[in-house]
């Protein structure tokens, strides 16, 4: 079971501005882990919850947003729309295949709690469905730059449609989320989605084109994953608070919310490369060292077994070379000590 579960409980009431505004809107502290049983390799996956209670009684966050997230996959459908029947067709697809809806989910939520539990406004939801166009360009351009076969258990767009058309897919995308966001007219949230794109980029460029040594150093992976990964979620998460006219220092919080959730989201997803299985994971288990990637359990792992940093700086390039460092990984302390920097910055964005 692939899980990566936050439950933000929303603050009851109007919010005052100012420091308690910021103390409010803040998730609860306290964090959760819960082992869940995985179908292939019965090993644990992960289940992050914030709160004070146990993680059954807390309520489920995307049912927290649920009527608005319903309306939400109509209207992105409707809002890929072009001029050209296939390009529409190509963009629909993406939409239609079955997803969390992760991104907008945690922009309802952070605009909500901002807002004292109100629902988010008509701007805010733009804004979410900005953030997943955004999100499913990236995918539509990534599966094309990593010769990706499937995406969420079916076959990836570029494998039906083409590389050509599924790169202008995205690039589409791409020119209509930004039309949708320059229409709610604030120059703030223009810039920070701007950013967001920008970040994502040279994210992809990090990964694409790292000397040997970098795919060695962890705080190049880091960087990596928050360009690629983690500036959506706290970029967007900062324009909802914007939106929803809330105080500088509030906005602070919900960014940094966002920067270490997503940082404790892509962990998640390394970690369950290695524990996960196909079906369960809607994409190859192992596929990030098939990609040549080196991701946080590899790394930590490297420190216990040297030998891997020769097969990490040829990106995996020789026969065995996946299954033999998969064997080093479930040797070493390398899980374990990826579950705990998550945990780590689970904790930060609930603070």
């Amino acid at each position: 079971v692939r899980v990566c579960r936050v439950g933000m409980l929303l603050s009851r009431g109007p919010l005052r501005r100012g420091t308690a505004a910021l103390q409010r809107c803040a998730p609860l502290a306290r964090f959760y882990s819960t082992p869940i049983q995985n179908d292939a390799q019965q090993k644990p996956a992960v289940s992050i919850v914030f709160g004070q209670e146990p993680p059954s009684t807390l309520p489920d966050p995307f049912s927290v947003v649920a009527s608005q997230l319903r309306p939400l996959e109509t209207s992105l459908k409707d809002l890929v729309g072009s001029d050209h029947p296939v390009l529409t067709r190509v963009a629909q697809h993406f939409f239609e295949l079955v997803g969390k809806r992760f991104r907008p989910t945690i922009v309802l939520l952070a605009a909500s709690a901002a807002a004292g539990g109100e629902p988010a406004n008509a701007r805010q939801v733009r804004l979410a469905e900005i953030t997943e166009m955004i999100h499913a360009a990236s995918l539509l351009h990534d599966d094309v730059i990593d010769l990706a076969d499937t995406r969420r258990g079916a076959k990836a767009a570029h494998k039906i449609y083409g590389n050509k058309v599924a790169v202008l897919a995205g690039d589409f995308l791409l020119a209509r989320a930004s039309v949708l966001l320059a229409r709610l007219q604030d120059v703030k949230v223009v810039e920070l989605l701007a950013t967001v794109i920008e970040e994502m980029v040279q994210g992809e460029m990090m990964q694409v084109k790292a000397m040997p040594e970098e795919l060695l150093e962890f705080d190049h992976y880091l960087s990596k994953t928050y360009r690629k990964t983690a500036a959506l979620m706290a970029l967007s998460s900062e324009a909802a608070a914007l939106l929803g006219d809330q105080p500088p220092e509030v906005q602070a919080a919900l960014q940094a919310y966002g920067r270490h959730l997503g940082i404790a989201y892509q962990l998640v997803d390394d970690y369950l490369d290695f524990v996960g299985s196909s079906a369960s994971l809607g994409k190859p288990a192992l596929s990030d060292m098939d990609q040549g990637l080196a991701t946080a359990p590899v790394l930590f792992a490297l420190e216990e077994f040297p030998q891997i940093g020769d097969i990490v700086k040829r990106r995996f390039g020789d026969e065995g070379d996946a299954a033999l460092v998969g064997d080093l990984v479930s040797q070493s302390d390398g899980l374990r000590r990826t579950q705990e920097l998550a945990t780590a910055h689970a904790r930060k964005a609930a603070e």
